[in-house]
């Protein structure tokens, strides 16, 4: 027979962590995408916050007493919920990382909005607890009314490179193959996104077609739309998330596709001083979902790294060519 106090810690991890897998189902159907989706404030914040309070309403009243109970105990079906969607291949490493921050912030909200209910011994405890756990159900059809809210950010770089402009603008429009051991891309590396492998182009001019092939199937079909020799290039971006493998990236995180696409870029090159120039990258990327705040810290984080890495193989290379030319 098992003993009440292992009933209770099964109770209060199981029912959370079932009352999780069903609004997940729920909000991935795709005949239901018209009231339900993964990707909004609705689930990311309200589902982890009933989580969080069907906890501590499931738990004893003397444990409950403990602030670091009702912040901290939420974390374990969070955590269970996690390991699960992501061993079923559910959701992505990629995904979790992004979102694990506010499930767990959120799971510790409700649970302590729970924990005082049920530390006041109000009355209608229960009827508490059942509204909150359906939120999520409640609040998705007007957020999805109300629509997702396209937005557009910039991601800004630089780099240093001692070198001259005639040894660095080459490496710029052209980027001949990317060792594995010159890509220091180590966030989209932990995220599993797609590394650069090298770039293309057809002519050095407006309208020059400029191909950046990365692996996994990840290519950005590049037109340049502005060009002045060794000084700025800049060009349109068109990622066709069709052409990477379904395996390879959450469709959540995706870039090219429905909530995270890059539109354009920009190489400018300004000289420092007699032996130093500095290279500017920028580009612009367009997030389409109802809490872009948020997603934008990622994504912009996601597009910098992506382009520090690329200014730092230029730059390497630019400077070791210089060297080499200077012996």
């Amino acid at each position: 027979m098992i003993k009440p106090n292992i009933k209770r810690i099964l109770l209060i991890v199981v029912l959370p962590l079932v009352f999780a897998l069903i609004v997940h189902s729920l909000f991935n159907l795709e005949s239901l995408n018209g009231l339900f989706t993964i990707m909004s404030v609705s689930f990311i914040f309200l589902v982890p916050f009933g989580i969080g309070a069907l906890t501590i309403f499931l738990s004893g009243i003397e444990s409950v007493k403990k602030m670091s109970y009702r912040v901290f105990t939420p974390w374990i079906p969070i955590l269970a919920f996690m390991l699960l969607t992501m061993l079923a291949s559910l959701e992505g490493w990629a995904c979790w990382l992004m979102v694990l921050p506010l499930f767990l912030g959120a799971s510790s909200l409700g649970g302590m909005v729970a924990g005082h209910y049920k530390l006041k011994k109000h009355r209608n405890e229960n009827t508490y607890i059942s509204v909150i756990a359906l939120l999520p159900l409640l609040a998705s059809p007007v957020e999805r009314y109300i629509g997702d809210h396209p937005s557009v950010y910039k991601a800004y770089t630089y780099i240093d490179i001692k070198a001259d402009k005639s040894e660095i603008w080459p490496n710029v429009t052209r980027v001949r193959a990317i060792k594995k051991d010159e890509d220091k891309g180590w966030l989209t590396e932990k995220l599993g996104f797609p590394r650069p492998i090298r770039a293309e182009l057809n002519y050095n001019g407006v309208g020059g077609y400029r191909k950046a092939i990365f692996d996994k199937g990840l290519i950005f079909h590049e037109e340049v739309t502005d060009y002045k020799d060794q000084q700025e290039m800049s060009f349109t971006i068109k990622a066709n998330p069709y052409e990477i493998q379904s395996t390879t990236m959450d469709e959540h995180v995706v870039i090219g596709g429905r909530y995270f696409d890059v539109m354009d870029g920009t190489y400018q090159l300004q000289q420092l001083n007699a032996t130093t120039y500095r290279l500017y990258l920028y580009s612009h990327f367009k997030l389409t979902t109802t809490f872009n705040l948020y997603a934008s810290l990622w994504a912009e984080w996601i597009m910098k790294d992506i382009q520090n890495n690329i200014l730092q193989v230029i730059k390497e290379r630019s400077e070791l060519k210089s060297i080499v030319a200077m012996r």
